[in-house]
């Protein structure tokens, strides 16, 4: 068998395209557009569950303040859809999808309290990045297709994202990853997932 080169990309390593496929940036910009809208009914179905699960009150309020702008988010979306001349619809975002599972097993893997607080943020702040890579994108696809309206919704959206991640990173710091930290010899005689001490 002859040795390649890890860098070089090979015939096999090529993804054949689907038959309904994006041929031009427009239409990939529909369809990004399509996930983030998915992304963010979910959100909104998702976060109520995340503030009820939260202790802290810093907390609780920041989630709940970012469900309320979460769904002027999904209307400014709508709106950009009208915009554009598409229908709002929405195309399952295997991503956000994948971090709303991994947000339910921190919750499943914490007790309530500092800790699972601190989970909660963790699990919050990858969708954040998410949301601001996307968000990021679809911007420089809006200014390059030059759709301004398009671009300057989304540039909100993208502000709104930004601070959101900032709130709860000042929530993290200010105090509830110090409590966890603190709570460690607390939760030393916790029962494991059998029940044992």
């Amino acid at each position: 068998m002859k040795a390649t080169d890890k860098n070089t990309t090979t015939r096999q390593d090529m993804v054949s395209p689907a038959a309904d496929a994006a041929g031009a940036l427009k239409d990939f910009f529909i369809d990004s557009l399509k996930d983030i809208y998915w992304a963010e009914n979910a959100l909104v179905k998702a976060l109520p569950k995340m503030a009820a699960n939260a202790s802290s009150p810093l907390l609780v309020s920041a989630i709940t303040e970012h469900l309320e702008i979460t769904k002027l988010q999904v209307a400014r979306l709508e709106t950009i859809f009208a915009v554009l001349g598409e229908n709002a619809e929405g195309k399952k975002c295997e991503a956000m999808a994948g971090l709303l599972k991994e947000g339910d097993s921190i919750l499943e893997e914490t007790v309530p309290g500092p800790v699972r607080d601190a989970g909660i943020i963790a699990a919050s702040q990858k969708i954040e990045h998410y949301e601001i890579a996307t968000y990021g994108t679809l911007c420089a696809f809006a200014k390059t297709l030059g759709e301004n309206d398009a671009a300057q919704l989304l540039t909100q959206t993208l502000a709104e994202e930004k601070e959101a991640d900032m709130i709860l990173s000042d929530a993290a710091y200010s105090s509830i990853n110090f409590v966890a930290a603190e709570n460690v010899s607390d939760n030393l005689n916790l029962p494991d997932k059998k029940g044992k001490r």
